[in-house]
């Protein structure tokens, strides 16, 4: 038996956990929204090139008006509103709390899968899925209270981080439906990328931001890690999780890609020198393992 789509799905939560530092670094130099629209655009371009290469078209114009319609959905909540309920969270919970409550979009993945796809899952696999979700619940709790907003503002982040969740766990139930029947990944991501970066530009030109997040992309090291981060992460991440989620159980598929939280831990300890506690090589011994236990059972 293969693990194709498991593998993928590994290698997906490596893409994020890459392109996380590569957007952090980035946007320490010109802010988060600029990272956020500028991505998209290199990820666009990246994409029409990597698709006229591969099948001689600039779009997948042949797909079909259900295919366009379930994929652009998918990427307008994907790498927009989902992206945005995610960035408002962080916000208001601060990253220790938001990520924790990303931890939620695999159980909502399942169950949606389950609703509307018909998959089902094994007792074993659903265990292991648990036992994962709480590896990863107890790395990214970890931390101290302090800073945290004041108590009033818990509700709208509460609801903005489950909103997020929910946002991502849509967006592959989408992706899966836009992709039924053999569909390429490549061009799947082409449709959610083009969408995305339509969304993020109607946006720009509304609040009038376009011009000033343009002039952003002369930082030329920014733009470099921006790069980066769309080449990891809207481009190969989002390939491979399309791939992933159409050779295997969405709920499967959508918890080996939470790891990325835990991947990164020895990468912040070697190369940003965080200390490392045993909580966290608490919480990644049990991910992992249940992570193994996914291609077990």
């Amino acid at each position: 038996m293969t693990y194709l789509g498991e593998i993928a799905s590994l290698l997906t939560a490596v893409c994020w956990a890459s392109n996380s530092i590569f957007f952090t670094m980035a946007g320490r130099r010109v802010g988060s929204q600029a990272v956020n629209s500028i991505r998209l655009f290199i990820a666009l371009g990246a994409m029409v090139a990597l698709h006229f290469a591969l099948y001689g078209t600039v779009f997948p114009f042949g797909a079909g008006a259900q295919r366009l319609l379930a994929l652009g959905v998918s990427g307008l909540i994907g790498f927009a509103v989902g992206d945005a309920l995610l960035f408002e969270s962080l916000l208001l919970l601060g990253p220790r709390l938001a990520m924790l409550l990303m931890t939620l979009a695999p159980i909502f993945t399942a169950v949606l899968a389950w609703i509307f796809l018909g998959q089902t899952l094994s007792g074993a696999k659903v265990a292991a899925i648990l036992v994962t979700l709480a590896g990863i619940a107890w790395v990214v709790g970890e931390g101290s209270h302090a800073g945290e907003p004041r108590p009033h503002r818990w509700g709208l982040g509460l609801l903005l981080g489950t909103g997020g969740a929910m946002g991502q766990a849509i967006g592959l139930i989408l992706s899966g439906l836009g992709m039924h029947g053999g569909f390429s990944p490549i061009s799947a991501n082409l449709i959610r990328v083009t969408a995305g970066a339509a969304a993020i530009t109607l946006w720009l030109l509304v609040r009038g931001h376009f011009r000033e997040n343009a002039g952003r992309m002369r930082d030329t090291r920014a733009l470099l890690l921006i790069t980066a981060g769309a080449t990891t992460g809207p481009v190969v991440g989002v390939m491979l999780s399309l791939y992933a989620i159409s050779h295997a159980a969405m709920g499967v598929a959508a918890t080996l890609m939470s790891l990325s939280p835990v991947l990164l831990l020895p990468v912040m300890a070697l190369f940003f020198n965080e200390k490392v506690s045993q909580r966290a090589v608490a919480g990644t011994v049990i991910s992992i393992a249940g992570a193994a236990a996914l291609f077990w059972f």
